[in-house]
């Protein structure tokens, strides 16, 4: 294999590699962003667990008939 073949492989996968690459770092930022998302929703939900067990326990929503 002359020298030239072999700088044009080496260059064929380098371009391959920085695909890659770019590809893996959309990958990272895209969960990245759905990992922040899931936090905010946890924290939301948190936050709604909270509100409803200090109702419960001041006896606000206890008090309502079943049937309402």
């Amino acid at each position: 294999m002359e020298q030239q073949e072999r700088i044009d492989q080496l260059e064929t996968r380098l371009m391959q590699v920085e695909d890659l690459l770019e590809a893996l770092n959309l990958t990272v930022f895209r969960q990245q962003e759905q990992l922040a998302r899931m936090v905010r929703q946890l924290t939301d939900l948190g936050a709604r667990v909270t509100a409803t067990t200090d109702i419960d326990s001041r006896g606000g929503a206890a008090d309502v008939p079943p049937h309402y």
